[in-house]
């Protein structure tokens, strides 16, 4: 105890007079290096008086207004059916595929898997997903029944 008071009696005058010898700017903030700048005049924010408006100051009216006066692009061209999109039959598919005898359950999932990537019908347009959609189904029947064949 310092003087009659208790160790936490103490620290605490010895941060006030610390506090009161610091002689703080009104617009710096403690422990930083610059002063900040604000929009408040007399303690009142200009934004806060114009409630209403702040939408609309944070608006760029100019380029909206820029967007609107442009011309429209023009239309994108339609999309072209790949060649392969039109062979539907299975022996097409089948002839695509090349499954063969020799064929192990790894080598028809890699099959699979190309093929997928060539057509599925997430990855082709929409006017065409048709197509793609039953050259999928077909080659999926070929695989599978060539992984039936295998388990035999």
């Amino acid at each position: 105890m310092l003087f009659g008071q208790s160790v936490f009696q103490s620290v605490l005058e010895r941060l006030k007079t610390e506090e009161e010898a610091r002689s703080p700017a009104s617009h710096r903030v403690a422990g930083l290096g610059t002063g900040l700048a604000f929009d408040v005049l007399e303690g009142v924010s200009v934004a806060s008086q114009r409630v209403g408006q702040a939408y609309i100051d944070n608006l760029d009216l100019d380029s909206a207004a820029g967007l609107v006066e442009k011309a429209a692009p023009p239309p994108a061209p339609e999309p072209v059916m790949p060649a392969h999109l039109n062979r539907m039959a299975p022996h097409e598919v089948a002839a695509e595929l090349a499954i063969s005898a020799a064929d192990t359950p790894q080598t028809l999932g890699e099959k699979r898997r190309a093929f997928a990537r060539a057509n599925h019908p997430d990855g082709v347009a929409l006017p065409f997903r048709d197509n793609a959609t039953k050259r999928m189904m077909l080659a999926n029947l070929l695989i599978d029944e060539a992984l039936r064949r295998i388990a035999r």
